[in-house]
């Protein structure tokens, strides 16, 4: 049995440990947001948070996340958070949505430890985080308006 805690509430589940963290998430615990998209964490789609700091859910091991703290999309909840998605919202950030939960937990994250990224801070924040329909200009605009919504 591993145990942790996810979105505030803890959990055990009765899986291997070399259990990815994505399959935990989404076939035992029936969250659909965290997506899979390459398998190889190199694409961002299923970036969740342990103990705070992002993470691919998909090269994450169950085991490895024994007594820690989770946090999916459906758990996001920060002033970071909400301005991200009141910026992608304004400004028609996600073209499919497919990739959005995983971009909007980096620029969260991003925001969180910088609150007034350069252009810079937010490739280098984002750099692995891919869009299939090619929006990382709205996606680097909607972050730059997150940071003008958290300054109030």
């Amino acid at each position: 049995m591993i145990r942790f805690v996810l979105n505030g509430s803890e959990r055990a589940v009765d899986v291997e440990g070399d259990t990815p963290l994505l399959w935990v998430i989404r076939d035992e615990l029936k969250l659909t947001g965290t997506k899979f998209g390459c398998g190889i964490a190199s694409c961002g789609a299923c970036t969740v948070y342990v103990d705070g700091a992002p993470v691919r859910a998909c090269q994450t091991y169950a085991e490895d996340v024994e007594g820690s703290r989770i946090t999916t999309i459906e758990g996001l909840f920060s002033r970071e958070a909400e301005a991200v998605r009141a910026a992608w919202r304004e400004l028609d950030v996600p073209q499919c949505g497919y990739c959005q939960s995983g971009q909007i937990m980096s620029a969260a994250a991003l925001l969180a430890d910088t609150p007034k990224p350069t252009d810079a801070d937010i490739d280098a924040a984002m750099y692995g985080n891919v869009c299939r329909c090619a929006t990382y200009h709205r996606i680097r605009a909607g972050i730059h308006r997150a940071s003008e919504i958290l300054e109030g």
